[in-house]
């Protein structure tokens, strides 16, 4: 029954942040939503940091998950590191934590969510940071520093998705891969 209680409040947390984001998300409303009395939230957390935390790691892993089952073995770097990038983009352009955390991050620059967000573009960082040292390692791409190429390639994207369309008409998935190729990649084929 512990692990249920636990469960609804992080599920009515993630709601919250989801709705009124960081800032405004107060222990009162988690507890509302959940339907427990707020001691019962800090038998299991401590503070709002903490429930945060613990919704970001589950975050973190499930980004893992879509990377991962984007992965194709039989495919190559390059079509691996679109696929994984556009999917990973995909996900947090349609998870309504992460929308509503980046528009935190944008509008009101709140110095936990400022965290979080480098925290999960860290992740993919790291991600990729692996799959890229890896292709270097097969002797697929190019000796590289890994974080930097890690780090430019997931900003050319988040450049190319999001940016863009702020003042564009959005691109298509596959002129979004020849941009990707053209830019990035045929300086990295051998």
């Amino acid at each position: 029954m512990a692990i249920d209680r636990k469960q609804l409040i992080i599920e009515a947390a993630t709601k919250s942040f989801s709705l009124f984001g960081y800032k405004a998300t107060t222990m009162d409303q988690v507890a509302k939503l959940a339907s427990v009395g707020k001691g019962t939230i800090y038998t299991f957390f401590k503070n709002k940091e903490e429930l945060f935390d613990e919704i970001i790691s589950t975050l973190i892993r499930d980004m893992k998950m879509v990377a991962e089952e984007a992965m194709d073995e039989n495919s190559t770097f390059y079509e691996n590191a679109h696929r994984i990038l556009f999917r990973l983009l995909e996900f947090r352009k349609s998870h309504q934590l992460t929308i509503k955390l980046f528009q935190e991050e944008r509008d009101i620059g709140t110095q936990a969510v400022v965290e979080v967000v480098q925290r999960v573009e860290q992740a993919i960082i790291n991600y990729m940071k692996d799959m890229i040292q890896e292709a270097i390692d097969r002797d697929e791409i190019k000796p590289c520093n890994p974080e930097i190429t890690a780090f430019v390639m997931l900003k050319l994207y988040v450049s190319l998705i999001f940016d863009w369309e702020r003042s564009h008409t959005p691109l298509e998935k596959e002129e979004i891969s020849n941009l990707f190729q053209l830019y990035f990649f045929k300086g990295l084929e051998k």
